[in-house]
């Protein structure tokens, strides 16, 4: 009776699907490569057409798998058999026989054609990934006069490639076209949980609680659902990424079976990261269905729904069952709502939860006893659940793991320098950190002697500090120029202007530099420039035992012990990257060092000399002090950049209008007399290229503290 009820519900099924079936899905790989074809060929309306299709049959295949294999689970579940239904053998492979049965049928007749003619290269997979038949379709598009359609598919090639520089110069030159409109860069192949949560998140970060809410809610759900289709297309095929040779024993039964089953659990495992990752990005948000949580709670409990809120907490402590700001809330919403009151996590994030721990349990136990390694997405993954001798590498591999995604988040925008001649002689990677950089030869050694003039007056005019003479220690004499006390110092005839305009031109040189090699298209403004000299007072530094300038970080308030950076005032919050730019070298100690949070844990180190560019980011992933300077006098130029327009260096503004001016009045046919040939007129900033968006970031507290609160005037304060 249950064979016959089994061959009834498939029947069933298959004319279901029969019934959806939309004909004969031709595989996408033969279309794309005809496509192509038809591209190279100038065919635009043919190469339009089979593009299309293409894309067309990769989501229909994409959605007949998910489709049969969600039927098929319910049609050939393996659990809830009569019990004593005979051996193991026969219980457990005649469910999967049944299983591999509904899905052959039913995909047969949803693709209309055997399952294995959709079988494409890993080649073809990752161009469809990367979304590379967009790129030759807004190419097509735009030969066929079909400029809209021609808009969409660059923007949707571009959002998930925004390194791409011919189609950046594409997608501006369209942004000039006219008869082209603003909703027509649109992302065709956009998820429906990203808009909903960067938009939950916005009306966050304005106090606007009931549409974060409904928003934020909204990219929950779609995001549980992206996840479980993800989950669906795990189940292909085996994957062999080592393509093993020929010769090599091929495992029996069980231990295919449980390799093929343990890629697929690991699979499944990455799909979080899928999900979490915006397109174009390569790391992706950090505790992403966790954080959806947090917000929630938050919001729920300002717009007065205490039970939702409290609801959102225990699912949020399903991650992180010890996180006491979470647990305080709980006990707040129990002397609100009642000691009586049942909490309860939702139930999707239970399944979701304890679905997760059941597969780390099967993955780690297979690591462990079968070899092999899996790189674990989850940050709450509890440490119990790891094995003792695995939890060491665990550590490793995840530090390496986020090390690695940094590092090639950083090399994918690196954008070419604009300069010829600069060399990188050490990058983030040899200098064990993220956004670090060092850039050689950026000054001539005449040119490090002309600015060196410059810090002679700076001795006489004061250090930006209010004549303090030892702002960071006793045991050294400090003292430094702005830009605009330089001009200033020049149109009195104090120093020479030609010394001042190089000095200028230094400091865009390395804005350049630093902009296109860590921030291309998104222009850096200067936030702060200031040339400072540090001079050892000889008879101060027996016994010395402070530093320079202590381990701080630029736009944050370092807290060691707490292992955290808290970014507000007084810290200039809105500096985003610093530089330094040496002078000389003929001095003793002075030398930059990076450390770890705790301050103590030293990193890198970087030894001046003339010439010697050295920038990064200016958080909390950057904490910096300079050694003592033991003797003779260090010089530099300090520099601080930040991509809010608001934020510009107004003095540096000044400045600028007054070196055209004198420019100008030197140009007329009566002017002064020249106090010297210019060389080289000062650098206009490039117009800038389109931002690329920036992720989320996590958000344990309402920033309502966080909120930037600026200081209303301009105060010189050297980092270095």
């Amino acid at each position: 009776m249950a064979s016959l009820l089994s061959l009834l519900l498939l029947l069933l099924l298959a004319a279901a699907a029969a019934a959806t079936s939309p004909g004969r899905l031709v595989p996408y790989d033969l279309l794309y490569a005809d496509g192509v074809r038809a591209y190279f060929a100038r065919d635009w309306g043919r190469a339009a057409e089979l593009l299309q299709r293409a894309l067309h049959s990769y989501a229909g295949l994409r959605a007949a798998r998910r489709a049969c294999r969600a039927a098929c689970r319910r049609e050939a579940a393996f659990l809830g058999g009569p019990p004593g239904a005979g051996p193991w053998e026969a219980a457990l492979f005649g469910r999967v026989l049944q299983r591999a049965d509904c899905l052959q049928h039913c995909l047969g007749l949803r693709l209309g054609v055997a399952p294995s003619a959709h079988r494409a290269s890993h080649a073809i997979r990752r161009d469809f990934e990367q979304r590379e038949p967009y790129n030759y379709l807004q190419v097509a598009f735009f030969q066929l006069k079909k400029l809209d359609r021609a808009v969409s598919a660059a923007h949707t090639f571009f959002v998930a490639n925004p390194q791409h520089l011919q189609m950046r110069e594409d997608i501006e030159k369209y942004r000039r076209m006219s008869g082209v409109k603003s909703d027509n860069f649109r992302d065709l192949e956009a998820a429906p949980h990203w808009e909903a949560y960067e938009a939950g998140v916005q009306h966050y970060d304005a106090d606007e609680y009931l549409q974060a809410v409904a928003r934020l809610e909204e990219s929950l759900t779609e995001a549980l659902a992206a996840l479980e289709e993800c989950r669906a297309l795990c189940e292909g095929p085996w994957e062999d990424e080592e393509e093993e040779e020929e010769e090599e024993m091929q495992p029996g039964l069980y231990e295919a079976i449980a390799a093929h089953y343990i890629q697929v659990l690991k699979c499944r495992q990455q799909c979080v990261l899928e999900i979490a990752t915006k397109p174009g990005r390569i790391s992706a948000t950090e505790d992403f269905i966790p954080s959806h949580l947090d917000l929630l709670q938050f919001a729920y409990d300002q717009v007065g729904n205490q039970a939702l809120a409290a609801e959102c907490a225990a699912s949020y402590l399903l991650f992180y069952p010890t996180d006491e700001p979470m647990l305080e809330k709980m006990r707040e919403y129990r002397t609100e709502l009642g000691e009586d009151t049942a909490f309860t996590a939702r139930e999707s994030i239970q399944h979701y939860v304890q679905r997760s721990l059941m597969e780390k349990k099967l993955i780690y136990y297979a690591v462990e006893h079968l070899g092999g390694t899996f790189n674990d997405p989850d940050l709450w993954t509890p440490d119990e659940l790891i094995p003792e001798n695995l939890k060491e590498k665990h550590r490793e591999d995840q530090e390496k793991q986020k090390q690695e995604t940094l590092d090639v988040e950083e090399r994918e925008k690196r954008g070419p320098l604009p300069f010829e001649g600069i060399a990188v002689t050490m990058d983030s990677r040899r200098m064990n950190g993220t956004q670090r950089v060092v850039f050689d030869r950026v000054l001539t050694e005449s040119e490090c002697k002309d600015l060196l003039r410059l810090t002679k007056a700076a001795g006489e005019a004061g250090d930006g500090y209010r004549a303090r003479r030892s702002p960071h220690t006793p045991h050294e004499r400090f003292e430094g120029l702005t830009i605009l006390r330089a001009v200033q110092l020049a149109q009195n005839g104090d120093v020479d202007w030609r010394d001042t305009k190089l000095f200028l031109q230094a400091s865009e040189k390395s804005r350049k530099i630093i902009e296109s090699y860590f921030t291309p298209g998104k222009k850096l403004h200067f936030s702060f420039t200031h040339l400072v000299c540090r001079t050892a007072v000889d008879e101060e530094q027996e016994g010395r035992m402070d530093l320079s300038h202590p381990v701080h970080a630029d736009n944050c308030l370092l807290d060691p012990e707490g292992q955290e950076c808290w970014r507000e005032p007084p810290a200039y919050v809105y500096r985003d990257y610093s530089g330094i730019l040496y002078l000389n070298d003929d001095f003793q100690g002075g030398g930059l060092f990076f450390t770890e949070m705790d301050t103590v844990t030293v990193t890198a180190e970087v030894h001046p000399k003339c010439g010697r560019l050295v920038a990064f980011s200016s958080g909390k992933e950057n904490p910096h002090g300079v050694w003592a300077v033991s003797r003779g006098r260090r010089c530099a130029i300090a520099l601080w950049y930040t991509h809010s327009q608001e934020h510009a260096e107004q003095e540096r503004v000044k400045a600028e209008e007054l070196m055209e001016q004198r420019a100008v009045e030197q140009d007329r046919p009566d002017g002064e007399e020249r106090q010297g040939t210019d060389h080289s007129g000062r650098s206009s900033a490039e117009p800038p290229l389109p931002n690329s968006g920036a992720g989320p970031t996590s958000r344990r507290q309402k920033p309502g503290s966080d909120r930037t609160q600026h200081p209303k005037e301009l105060r010189a304060r050297d980092e270095f």
